[in-house]
This record gives C-alpha cells, sequence and structure tokens, in this order.
C-alpha cells in the first residue's frame, strides 16, 4: 500500500487553481480540514514526505477521493489525532 504523492500534488494544484481564495496559504503551506468541524490548518508541504502523514493522506484517499470541497486536503481524524502527528514533525 503506497503513497502517489504526484497525484496528491495535481489534485492540489487543482483545488488551489479553482478556489485559490479559500485555500490561501503562504508559499510552501498548504491547507487541510480537519475533525466534525472541518477545523482548517496550514502546514508546511515537507509534512506530505513523512510517513505518518503520509498515513492520514492514504486514510484521506479512501475516505473521500480527490474530491475535497473545502478547498484543501480534508484529513479523515479527530482534531486531537492531527494535532498530535503534526506535533512530531515539529
Amino acid at each position: 500500500m503506497g503513497f502517489h504523492l504526484p497525484d496528491i500534488r495535481k489534485s492540489l494544484f487543482a483545488a488551489n487553481q479553482a478556489s485559490s481564495k479559500a485555500v490561501d496559504a503562504p508559499k510552501g503551506y498548504l491547507a487541510v480540514y480537519v475533525g466534525e468541524k472541518m477545523k482548517r490548518f496550514v502546514i508546511p508541504v515537507s509534512y506530505l514526505n513523512q510517513p505518518s502523514f503520509q498515513d492520514l493522506l492514504s486514510e484521506a484517499e479512501e475516505e473521500f477521493g480527490y474530491d475535497h470541497p473545502m478547498g484543501g486536503l480534508t484529513i479523515a481524524c479527530s482534531e486531537d489525532t492531527f494535532q498530535r502527528i503534526t506535533s512530531f514533525l515539529n
């Protein structure tokens, strides 16, 4: 079960082109939406290379595919889980 990073980048590019206002983030960062309330987080793109974050992306792909109506990536986990994982990446 591998994660295909190029596919995600194409999806992010398309999302940025379609709704750049909703996804505005500084260069080198991207917006993700997490939890039941779809809280927005802006994270460094370097997280995409981390195995623990790739696991989250794989789960998001299984649940949402590449259609992310919020304009950024939708991550399929709780806010607490997301914050715990990203705290290890800082």
